[in-house]
């Protein structure tokens, strides 16, 4: 059932996010007065075409659903040469801003999808955690702020305590953090513990490039705060042997407080081989329970060190807020977000490329429609967030200077409006060939990476 979703949901997302950047180069390709050969959905043999009476395209729906292609009337393609009426509706006849235009019009119309789903999903509103810190780590930049744990960040604000900002969500802190990670700047973290409300000075100007990753916030000692349960337990683990039970709730561990996964799992792999005791609370509330269980040892992937490793499903219970925005301030901060990702996307790839970030941060099919079918199925609002996201980094990726992508035939057009001269014939035909070849190792990388997340290798 589950791959059934995922299929589904991937085949969906696809559909929408192809649909959308193609339709973008048709539409103004159309208003730039260039004449559509061919609106394809997919690669290959066409499985479904039909002819528009208007404007002579031709709409298809091909074999390999894994992207398509607007065709446009051009002298520069083999064949049959072109009628002589026809010539000024080619592509290669306009001036340089209208094909510009038309290159730009894809990727530019995934950012606005982006910017429309986000909208909507703020305008109905969205459930998410509240931004409730658990204890952080001795030495972490969290902790050297003064964090303790269980404090409630409330707002962010410039060093000097100007420019706050409400931080409503857990989502919401990740996101600002980011952006003051990115510039190595200081901040102020306002937050309350039920006792009173404080600022909280973070310093993130020596933070290093290679935390600023998917992971950043684990690495400043940002967990999230909650209750800790055990959600599923493998049949002859360390856990089971100590006798846990999935709907256990861990309360210590080492007789100090459990209030985040992320705390909790790093320091029972910090203990292979050693005893853990853990105060568990099982059944009717304040019955408690001192279990000793004795972590495995087994490779970290992740590391390629020895790690502990007990054998259960944990699962953060935390307080959640329903989140809404108005009509207007949801567009705004729609266009801000899309701003953000896309902008993360382009350092993320820069730093790998530097190799400041590993390269199994790059994402393929498989991926994709892992997640595509594990938002579906938590709702459609995060389906309409994932949809924005993979939006984001379409036209992200075709912006990318790369012959053979929209960025690589931007750059060309950018080279004759500032020179005057079209890149030569000969030119395009070598730097295709090695985009081409970038397309493949970065598709190869990709794939394996979805390999290797799959078969945990």
């Amino acid at each position: 059932m589950n791959l059934l979703i995922e299929v589904a949901a991937f085949a969906v997302a696809i559909g929408v996010l192809v649909v959308v950047h193609e339709y973008g180069h048709y539409s103004v390709a159309r208003l730039c007065g260039v004449k559509v050969l061919r609106f394809s959905i997919g690669f290959g043999r066409p499985l479904l075409s039909w002819t528009g009476r208007k404007t002579g395209t031709e709409w298809t729906i091909s074999a390999i659903p894994l992207g398509g292609y607007v065709k446009m009337l051009d002298e520069r393609d083999p064949g049959p040469g072109i009628e002589k009426s026809d010539l000024p509706y080619a592509f290669n006849r306009q001036h340089v801003a209208k094909r510009i235009a038309i290159v730009l019009a894809g990727p530019l119309a995934n950012f606005v999808l982006a910017v429309v789903l986000f909208s909507v999903v703020f305008a109905t509103g969205v459930t998410e955690p509240v931004a409730t810190l658990a204890t952080p780590p001795a030495g972490s930049v969290a902790a050297r702020a003064g964090f303790e744990g269980g404090e409630t960040v409330v707002a962010i604000g410039d060093e000097r305590g100007a420019d706050v900002g409400a931080v409503r969500s857990w989502s919401d802190l990740r996101w600002k953090l980011l952006d003051a990670a990115f510039d190595h700047r200081r901040i102020v973290l306002q937050a309350h513990d039920g006792r009173g409300v404080y600022d909280f000075q973070v310093d993130l100007r020596n933070l290093p490039e290679r935390d600023l990753d998917d992971d950043f916030l684990t690495k400043l000692g940002f967990d999230q705060g909650g209750t800790l349960t055990v959600a599923a337990v493998e049949p002859g683990s360390a856990a089971a042997r100590a006798g846990l039970q999935a709907g256990d709730t861990l309360r210590t561990a080492g007789g100090s407080v459990i209030d985040g996964a992320q705390a909790f799992i790093a320091y029972v792999k910090a203990r292979a081989g050693r005893p853990i005791v853990l105060g568990i609370e099982r059944g009717e509330p304040g019955r408690q329970l001192a279990l000793t269980v004795v972590p495995e040892a087994h490779e970290d992937l992740q590391t390629g060190t020895t790690a502990g490793r007990i054998g259960a499903a944990l699962e953060t219970h935390v307080q959640t807020v329903r989140v809404r925005y108005g009509p207007g301030e949801s567009i705004a901060r729609s266009a801000r977000r899309t701003w953000d990702i896309a902008v993360y996307s382009l350092r993320m790839f820069g730093r790998m490329l530097t190799g400041q970030a590993s390269l199994k941060n790059l994402s393929g099919p498989v991926t994709i429609a892992d997640y595509a079918g594990k938002s579906a199925q938590l709702g459609w609002a995060p389906f309409l967030s994932f949809l924005s996201l993979v939006s984001i980094s379409l036209g992200v990726l075709n912006l990318l200077p790369i012959p053979v992508l929209d960025g690589g035939h931007l750059l060309y057009y950018l080279v004759e409006a500032a020179t005057g001269k079209a890149v030569s014939e000969r030119w395009q035909l070598v730097l295709q060939r090695a985009g081409l070849v970038c397309i493949v190792v970065l598709s190869a990388i990709a794939l394996f990476n979805d390999l290797a997340r799959l078969i945990h290798f």
